[in-house]
Order: C-alpha cells, then structure tokens, then sequence
C-alpha cells in the first residue's frame, strides 16, 4: 500500500543564499491535516577522488553546525539548473587541485529525509592529474590523500560521520571488492 500526504497550503517563512524553508499543511490519508516543516536545498555534488593505489583524497574542514573538524570527500553545491557532473568537476579541482578524465555516476542519495528535499549526486573519479585548488573566500580546509581501506575502517568505526562521505567509501570499496571474489 502506498502511503500518501496531499498538500493544501505551502507558507515560505525564509529565503536563504543555500536554502528555503517552508511550513506546508497537509491532508493525511485519513482526512486528518498536520503541518509538515521542511527545507528546500538545490542539493549537491560529491566525488570520491580515487588513485591507481586505492588511495582517496579527502578534506578537513571546520564545520559550523557540529562546531569541529570532519573529513570528508570533496563536496559542493549545485547552482540551480547546474548539471551535476559540471559542478562534480568544479569542486573536485576547486577543492583538491585535481581533474579526473573518467567520471562514473555511482547514484545519488536523500542525505535528511525527514526535514529537507536535497539530493547528493555521487561520483567516483579516477584517471587523476593535478591541477590548481582555488577555494572559495570563504572556504579553509586541509587536503590529504588516505587509502581506501582505511577510510572504510574509520567509516565502521564511526570516526567518519559525514554520510556522503560514508556512502561514498563503502560503494566504492563494496564495486572494488566485491564480497563473492575469490580471496
């Protein structure tokens, strides 16, 4: 049984520079109303950075909402209307200096179900060759290049907790090593 909510009432309350948010009201199917809260995002890019070695570029960056460090894969966001593996493109050079010749669309993900419409494209990039990181004004991280098997470690161990980045490293180790393969 498909389970339903018909909007009958959608109220902006905020227009941001990354995001909107909206109060809806909703029929239920039971023909009773509630409210539902949700955010609006144009959503975003990620790409696994990925050497002949099995060696993956990530990046630390200070991250306002948890008020710490994370390490992540490099990121960004989707400019409305942006194709995205032209923005994958951007933030994997403009965060790492690197550019990938093969780009493999390994999906896509709903990072917040509960709250917010964004999707995160996922890419897998190999065949890479350095070129010039230009970061945003605003944007401060350090880039480190680790193997692909200890990512996966850090990821079990929830000393990783960036769910694109999570996502990402166990895809990508999950396409390389498939759990049949002849040891």
């Amino acid at each position: 049984m498909d389970h339903f909510e018909e909007t009958v009432a959608s109220e902006a309350i905020y227009h941001g520079r990354i995001l909107d948010l909206y109060r809806d009201d909703v029929r239920l199917e039971n023909g009773e109303f509630a409210s539902r809260e949700w955010v609006h995002h144009s959503g975003g890019v990620s790409v696994l950075a990925l050497t002949e070695n099995e060696e993956v570029y990530v990046v630390r960056q200070f991250r306002y909402p948890y008020h710490r460090m994370l390490l992540e894969i490099p990121a960004g966001k989707l400019n409305p209307g942006e194709d995205p593996l032209t923005c994958g493109k951007r933030e994997l050079e403009e965060e790492c200096g690197l550019i990938a010749n093969r780009y493999e669309s390994l999906g896509y993900c709903y990072p917040t179900v509960a709250y917010t419409d964004e999707v995160i494209h996922l890419y897998l990039a190999t065949d890479l060759h350095p070129s010039r990181q230009h970061l945003d004004a605003d944007e401060f991280l350090d880039v480190e290049k680790m193997p692909l098997k200890t990512l996966v470690d850090l990821v079990l161990k929830n000393e990783i907790c960036d769910s694109k980045t999570q996502i990402m490293v166990l895809k990508t180790y999950a396409k390389l090593h498939p759990a049949n393969e002849e040891k």
